[in-house]
């Protein structure tokens, strides 16, 4: 009988270590997938390089200050219009007046941040130049200060001072939402800093293209009786009307829309024969500085395949745009918008993307805009990337009539004789920032550019993201009552805190990093305390049974 007890103790206590074993395994497999030690997600890490693969592509290489380009200030090739100009649509018959206020405004509180501003400082950007190197801004009768000819990349059209022919649509947009003022009250729609003065430099167009080379006349026939006199006509070879004079009639998307057709890529560089280099690009950036720009906007970008190298025309943007910065000017770009030659970086190792889009690229001296639409989401055609700074409202856009002669307001775009679609891309996104930077600018006219942008980064509504920032808002979408009123630690001997009027809401400041701590070290507690109590229990179950029948101590 003894022998039995003692068998079936060692038995009992066999399966106490076994059981004891199990426990120890399990607790471990439990603490590995703990909060504190799974992996990073794919679009929470950061790199420069693609793995084993060298190169440069989440982030370039370093500024080659020798590469920044003389201003030519002129067209690096002989352009001529190929399409029609932007006309205003007909589809509604007169002149139709836009009452509503944008998604966007609402999103972002400027009639309230427009309401601050006046009590602080007596003006809404007042006295802060805004840079718009676009496809030119036609000079709008909703603008409060006239814009100011900076210069022309693609032409020179008879008539009007350079930059403010915007044969394309495009840039007259992007500054009505910077800088618009309608003297209207009932009308909803204004600019983010509406005070300020935009200054236009037209560097691209996709109406205007690269001229065709034409050949060279055959030499004269000897002469004789018959021949022509001099400046006749007789239909001799070379002597038809150049195409450009023979008016070609190709109205392309811009027949009869409210705005420019917008192609599904946007304002592209070097596509073809348009007009439009990152060669020129880089020197309109130059110009901009050198003639007294404080903020500059980019609605224009280049996107190719991502190869780890750098092109020329790339160097000297980067080595522009660093310019720009260490001369005290704000640069602000466009994220681009995904299209049939810039798909989206959807890879699975962010670190690599497989698109490279510039002047975005360049995101330690530029403020880079991706696009959200009326959801608070990302938008679906904004671009992806390591490079992405922050995000703002770039659907549903309401701006100027890019119309010659147009004093109203546009909200469609007809392409091709399509059907009218919603403005929208992240084009339309950037000048918010630019124009919040130029509020910024006139708030606190102590602050530097790179002061500047760090204080819209540092008061944008973060994501939940390790660092606060993902690949796609970037650091988060603009909170510009915040990065009017909130304290910068950085920065806190230059711009001091100004109370909210009563009827506002409190700025959007708090740093999510404690809160995110908070719940993962809770979160952790529960996890041990659950583990010590299944390893406690699990050891009281298995202890072995004494001959009494009671559990050993």
């Amino acid at each position: 009988m003894a022998a039995a007890r003692k068998s079936r103790g060692t038995r009992v206590r066999h399966l106490g270590l076994a059981g004891r074993t199990g426990t120890v395994l399990l607790a471990a497999g439990i603490g590995v997938l703990s909060p504190a030690s799974v992996a990073l997600p794919a679009w929470a890490q950061q790199s420069s390089v693609a793995p084993d693969a060298g190169g440069y592509y989440a982030t370039p290489p370093p500024v080659d200050e020798s590469k920044k380009p003389n201003d030519e200030g002129k067209p690096d090739k002989t352009y001529e219009k190929k399409t029609e100009c932007v006309q205003r649509s007909k589809l509604g018959g007169d002149q139709v007046d836009i009452k509503s206020r944008p998604w966007g405004q609402e999103y972002l509180q400027i009639q309230k941040v427009h309401e601050l501003m006046r009590g602080a400082t007596d003006s809404i950007g007042g006295g802060v130049k805004v840079a718009v190197i676009d496809t030119g801004v036609t000079a709008h009768p909703y603008f409060k200060n006239p814009v100011e000819p900076g210069g022309d990349y693609v032409a020179t059209p008879s008539g009007k001072q350079p930059g403010l022919e915007d044969c394309d649509g495009h840039g007259t947009e992007v500054a009505g939402i910077i800088a618009a003022n309608p003297p209207d009250p009932t009308i909803g729609f204004r600019g983010v800093a509406p005070d300020a003065t935009i200054m236009s430099i037209r560097q691209s167009s996709q109406n205007y293209e690269e001229a065709e080379k034409k050949a060279e006349p055959p030499p004269p026939p000897p002469s004789s009786s018959n021949a022509a006199p001099p400046g006749s006509s007789n239909n001799q070879p070379g002597s038809e009307l150049p195409p450009s004079s023979q008016g070609n009639g190709a109205v392309g998307g811009a027949a009869d829309g409210t705005a420019p057709g917008q192609d599904k890529g946007g304002r592209q560089q070097e596509q073809g024969k348009t007009a439009g280099t990152l060669k020129t690009l880089a020197q309109a950036v130059v110009r901009a500085v050198d003639k007294g720009a404080q903020v500059i906007n980019m609605s224009v970008d280049n996107c190719r395949r991502a190869d780890g190298k750098i092109t020329l025309g790339e160097q000297q943007l980067q080595a522009a745009v660093n310019y720009a910065v260490k001369q005290d000017v704000v640069v602000v770009a466009a994220a681009g918008n995904v299209g049939e030659n810039c798909p989206q970086n959807d890879q699975p190792d962010p670190k690599s993307p497989k698109m490279i889009v510039t002047p975005p690229w360049f995101s330690d001296d530029v403020l880079s805009v991706a696009a959200i639409d009326d959801t608070g989401g990302v938008a679906d055609f904004s671009v992806n990337g390591p490079w992405v700074s922050v995000a703002a409202p770039g659907t549903k856009i309401i701006s100027l009539d890019p119309a010659e002669g147009s004093s109203s307001l546009a909200n469609l775009t007809i392409e091709g004789g399509k059907d009218p679609g919603a403005i929208q891309g992240t084009s339309f996104a950037a000048p918010y920032v630019a124009g919040l930077a130029a509020l910024v600018r006139a708030k606190f006219p102590g602050l530097k550019a790179r002061e500047v942008m760090n204080r819209i980064k540092a008061t944008a509504q973060h994501p939940a993201a390790p660092g606060g920032r993902d690949n796609f808002v970037g650091f988060g979408v603009i909170d510009p009552i915040a990065a009017l009123t909130a304290i910068v630690p950085s920065e806190a001997d230059k711009a001091k805190a100004v109370p909210l009027p009563a009827n506002l809401p409190p700025s959007n400041d708090r740093d999510p990093a404690p809160m995110i701590v908070a719940l993962a070290g809770t979160g952790g507690g529960l996890v041990a305390l659950l583990v010590t109590l299944f390893v406690v229990h699990s050891v009281r179950r298995n202890r072995p049974t004494t001959a009494t029948g009671r559990k050993s101590p």
